[in-house]
């Protein structure tokens, strides 16, 4: 028998007490489900039939702070394996339409099945390089939200640490060639005419994959989108290397109990005079109508392995 006990704004502590069959509902995540460290939940039913996704509550706020309403098309610019992918499905309530990419079939194949098991019905995948993806094709000019989560060094996962040592370690031409696929993708992303917010977001811990491809894409556009303050109580705050960096959002083990993570909200400074027009000649969207399992499904979180987290 699960006990659930509500978490409250602040209670880090009750998290790092947390242990046995208690589990809490997050403060700031109302789909998310805190359990005790070492909790394994993949031979749990609801698991098996897709209603509960298992995920780190870092990497859950890209979706979160993205915050599609339901009906809107949205990007998913580097989708695999997938649970971004089904947590806005899930704030999309499987309606509209999102445009999943990713290059590396197998996790695409991974991310296909993730998908149906958990009933999502509103997402179009695609085997391609989302910088190969034009901005003026008719079919993404109603997108105004983008989600993306590039390749990284990964060196704020703490199971790819413990499991590949020395892989959180990159080499300096290997941090300087994924910071520049980085920038690319968030410039590239930043070119899609009706575009609205943009959440970009990386598991690394190095100011190369983070603040400083940030900054570089703003300097591109610096008229058309600035840096959205969210989450005044988070306290791990991007790091101060140009003015507006403490918008940004930081995640590590000893500050949020996390993984480590880095997000960024972008937001168009003035919507464009096409945003209004797409919207004029766009169609009437019709909702797909939501398995009856979808407004069950909860996001799960574990503590990392080395100590208690969200």
């Amino acid at each position: 028998m699960w006990h659930e006990q509500l978490l409250f704004p602040g209670s880090l502590e009750d998290i790092r007490a947390l242990k046995g069959k208690c589990f809490l509902l997050d403060s700031l995540l109302p789909e998310l489900l805190v359990f005790p460290a070492r909790t394994d939940l993949h031979e749990h039913p609801l698991y098996q039939a897709g209603h509960l996704i298992l995920q780190d509550k870092a990497s859950c706020l890209p979706a979160m702070l993205l915050a599609p309403p339901p009906g809107s098309h949205v990007i998913d610019a580097c989708a695999a394996p997938g649970n971004k992918t089904s947590h806005l499905a899930a704030l999309l309530k499987n309606q509209g339409k999102i445009f999943a990419f990713d290059l590396d079939a197998k996790r695409l194949a991974s991310t296909a099945t993730l998908l149906a098991r958990a009933g999502v019905s509103c997402c179009e995948l695609a085997e391609q390089d989302f910088l190969e993806v034009s901005p003026s094709d008719q079919r993404y000019r109603q997108v105004q939200y983008i989600l993306l989560d590039p390749s990284c060094s990964g060196s704020g996962m703490l199971t790819r640490q413990l499991e590949e040592p020395g892989t959180s370690v990159p080499s300096q031409e290997r941090l300087r060639a994924l910071a520049a696929f980085q920038q690319r993708a968030l410039s590239h992303a930043l070119t899609f005419p009706a575009l609205r917010r943009l959440v970009y977001s990386t598991c690394s811990l190095y100011q190369e994959e983070n603040e400083d491809v940030v900054r570089a894409a703003l300097q591109q556009s610096p008229a058309a989108f600035r840096l959205a303050p969210v989450l005044p109580s988070w306290l791990h705050r991007g790091l101060g290397t140009f003015p507006g960096a403490e918008h940004c959002l930081r995640a590590s083990p000893e500050t949020t109990l996390t993984g480590g993570f880095f997000t960024a909200v972008l937001e168009r400074v003035e919507v464009p005079s096409s945003v209004s027009q797409a919207e004029a000649s766009a169609p009437e969207v019709t909702p797909n109508p939501a398995p009856k399992r979808k407004n069950r499904r909860r996001k799960a979180t574990a503590a990392p392995s080395s100590q208690p987290g969200m």
